[in-house]
């Protein structure tokens, strides 16, 4: 069994110069599929727990799903919440079999956003799992406009919540469709001046893939979490597949053509995030 939790998986990312890739999942085939590519590509992989995922499955359930996959898998799995909100979400997920929470305060101000994210920390470690926090706030594609992290409140944040990563505000955007945008890199290098914790970019799908390479290798950003990327491949890959035989109907059949694409997308990601790194030559 290789089930992780996030600081299993940061921690040598932020020693050793490359990124894990925090995949976003929607169902039991793009897990499935992230799980498979990791293997393919002989690294460690973040299953994601999102607000629409959790919409959509119940908590209990999804940890039980994860779980099962990193049991039979070959390389570190990580089975995280991503944004939950309130503590007793957070505490759901643990029971649940997660092995990685993150509170999304960055709504908050910031005080009562330390205060919320130390105690849920304070949880999972008790716990033996990992946390991660949000200061400065990630936008969304037209949506909500991002507010982008002060260093010295970072440092603040990191400092009296202990967390174990921490998702900053530097130019990425969620949900954006594009890679026209890039991250404010002399930001990122102010942050990492004033912390050692490893840290995350929320919105990665609108990173341009240069940049993810690069911070991956030279910076403390240690965990690019990737959706839209992903459910785009997914989205391409249905529409061929429902359109190849319009006369099929059963949803197993169709969703079989779906998971070879999406693992291949997959393993892209990955493989840019994790350049010249893998743990093929330790589980052969």
């Amino acid at each position: 069994m290789t089930l992780a939790t996030l600081s299993d998986v940061l921690q040598p990312a932020l020693r050793d110069g490359y990124s894990v890739g925090g995949l976003v999942t929607l169902g039991w085939e793009d897990m499935r599929a992230y799980t498979r590519a990791a293997e393919a590509e002989g690294l460690p992989v973040i299953l994601q727990a999102g607000p629409s995922c959790r919409k959509h499955t119940p908590l209990p359930v999804l940890g039980k799903m994860f779980r099962h996959l990193a049991e039979s898998a070959s390389v570190p799995v990580v089975a995280h919440l991503d944004h939950g909100y309130t503590y007793e979400e957070c505490r759901e997920a643990l029971d649940s079999g997660f092995t990685s929470l993150m509170f999304d305060g960055s709504r908050l101000p910031l005080r009562e956003n330390i205060e919320q994210t130390a105690r849920i920390t304070e949880m999972a470690h008790a716990a033996g799992i990992s946390c991660e926090g949000e200061i400065g706030f990630v936008g969304y594609s037209d949506g909500e406009s991002s507010q982008g992290t002060d260093p010295d409140e970072a440092a603040t944040f990191a400092q009296e919540t202990h967390v174990d990563a921490m998702a900053i505000s530097v130019g990425n955007v969620h949900l954006q469709q594009n890679k026209e945008g890039g991250l404010d890199e002399a930001r990122i290098r102010a942050i990492e001046a004033v912390t050692e914790v490893p840290l995350v970019i929320h919105g990665g799908s609108g990173v341009p893939v240069e940049q993810r390479q690069r911070l991956a290798r030279d910076s403390k950003v240690c965990k690019f979490n990737i959706g839209t990327e992903l459910r785009m491949a997914f989205g391409a890959a249905l529409r061929e597949a429902i359109a190849k035989d319009r006369d099929r109907f059963d949803r197993v059949q169709i969703l079989s053509d779906v998971e070879a694409p999406i693992e291949a997308a997959a393993r892209q990601v990955l493989r840019t995030l994790g350049a010249n790194h893998s743990l093929k030559g330790d589980i052969s």
